[in-house]
C-alpha cells in the first residue's frame, strides 16, 4: 500500500531549515543555563524575594543539568534519552519558567525578580526551534540522504 507522509517532503525541509544550531552548542548552552539558572536569584539580586521566584529557576537549573547529563548527544553521559524528547522537555520547562512570575503572583516585584525568568524562557524557546534534532548530522547529510 503506497501511503502519502503526514507531512510532504518540501515542507519537512523548511523546518529542518531553521534548525541550524548543531547538538554540540546546544549541549554547552545547556549546561551554562542551568548554571545560570541555579545562579539568577543572586546574579540578579532577588534571592531575598524568596518563595517561588528563587525557587524555581534554580530547581528548573538542576533539572537541566541532570536530564542534560541524560540525553544522547555529545555532551551526555548515560545517553538515555533522545535529542527530541530532549527539546520537547526544554521547550515545556522554559514555558513554564517564562509564564512563572504570572502565574505564581511573583510578577509584581521589581523587576530583576520576575524579568530573568521571562527573557530566559523565551530566549529558550527560540534555542529549541533552531535546534538540530540528532546528534553529528548537518544540512549537506539530510538534504542528500532526505
Amino acid at each position: 500500500m503506497n501511503r502519502q507522509p503526514l507531512i510532504p517532503k518540501g515542507r519537512y525541509r523548511k523546518v529542518e531549515s531553521i534548525r541550524l544550531l548543531p547538538t554540540r552548542v546546544h549541549g554547552a548552552l545547556d549546561y551554562l543555563v542551568g548554571l545560570a539558572l541555579i545562579l539568577a536569584p543572586t546574579i540578579f539580586q532577588f534571592a531575598d524575594v524568596g518563595g517561588t521566584a528563587v525557587l524555581i529557576p534554580r530547581v528548573l537549573g538542576v533539572v537541566l543539568i541532570v536530564y542534560s547529563l541524560l540525553t544522547r548527544y555529545e555532551w551526555g553521559v548515560v545517553k538515555l534519552i533522545s535529542m527530541p524528547y530532549h527539546l520537547v522537555i526544554d521547550f515545556l520547562a522554559a514555558l513554564f519558567l517564562a509564564l512563572s512570575p504570572f502565574l505564581f503572583g511573583f510578577s509584581n516585584k521589581q523587576p530583576n525578580a520576575w524579568l530573568p525568568h521571562v527573557v530566559v524562557g523565551i530566549a529558550v524557546v527560540v534555542v529549541v526551534i533552531v535546534s538540530r534534532t540528532q546528534p553529528g548530522s548537518t544540512m549537506a547529510t539530510r538534504v542528500t540522504t532526505g
